[in-house]
């Protein structure tokens, strides 16, 4: 599905999705909310998955066929336009196996309905992939670079936002977000720290040791503290 050598940055999420989809005994029907241009679809479907994008970007689903026609697999990818506010009018209850959810509740204007909807796509049993920014690194980042009264304010904010200039609408700690996601009907089984250092050491090592800061990142991505301080979370969750 991926190389063995994936990129640190998304290492540990394969890792946990390649266990998930080995313990089916069938190709599964999966859902990429706000997938874009097909880093996780076309590979899943280059697994012999059958995957529906849904994405607000007209552009970003333009090059999600793109990509998918010059892999072999636009026959089993569907790209629809949508963001996950609107998921329930975009994907029939109980359809789906697995979701992906990257990066998205951060930015969506009530994250509460989009995570309802998620669960109420999901056949009984299916499982959701869930990434979201951690707080805590945003702020560490924004002080090792020495931006202390922004750091401050990320700490004291109630939802993890900064200033007005603020691309997120909200972060979130390993708390807030197995909350958000059991009030929407799933159960959290794992939770992995995603980029727990690929952002901090500096390009070369990252040009010239992949393979050794991918051995790092997933050595330590269960593991806290090291897991909560990486720039993202990663949740898998189950339907109830």
């Amino acid at each position: 599905m991926e190389s063995s050598v994936a990129s640190p940055r998304t290492a540990v999420v394969w890792q946990v999705l390649r266990r998930e989809i080995a313990a089916a005994d069938h190709p599964l029907t999966a859902l990429d909310v706000g997938g874009g241009t097909g880093g996780f679809a076309v590979p899943l479907a280059r697994a012999g998955h059958a995957v529906t994008v849904v994405d607000p970007s007209p552009d970003a689903l333009a090059a999600l066929t793109r990509r998918a026609d010059e892999a072999g697999v636009a026959d089993r990818i569907t790209a629809v336009q949508g963001d996950g506010d609107g998921l329930a009018d975009l994907v029939p209850p109980g359809s789906v196996d697995l979701v992906l959810c990257h990066s998205m509740l951060e930015v969506v204007d009530d994250p509460h309905k989009v995570v309802t909807a998620l669960a109420a796509t999901l056949r009984p049993g299916g499982a959701a992939s869930v990434v979201v920014a951690n707080r805590a690194a945003a702020v560490l980042a924004r002080a090792i670079g020495g931006h202390l009264a922004a750091a401050s304010l990320l700490v004291a904010s109630p939802d993890g936002r900064g200033d007005t200039r603020d691309r997120l609408s909200r972060r979130y700690d390993v708390g807030t977000a197995t909350a958000l996601l059991t009030g929407g009907g799933f159960e959290v089984e794992q939770i992995h720290g995603v980029r727990i250092i690929a952002d901090l050491v500096p390009g070369s090592v990252a040009e010239s040791e992949p393979e050794a800061l991918q051995a790092f990142e997933l050595a330590l991505a269960g593991t806290p503290p090291y897991r909560d301080i990486a720039t993202q979370l990663h949740l898998l969750c189950r339907r109830h």
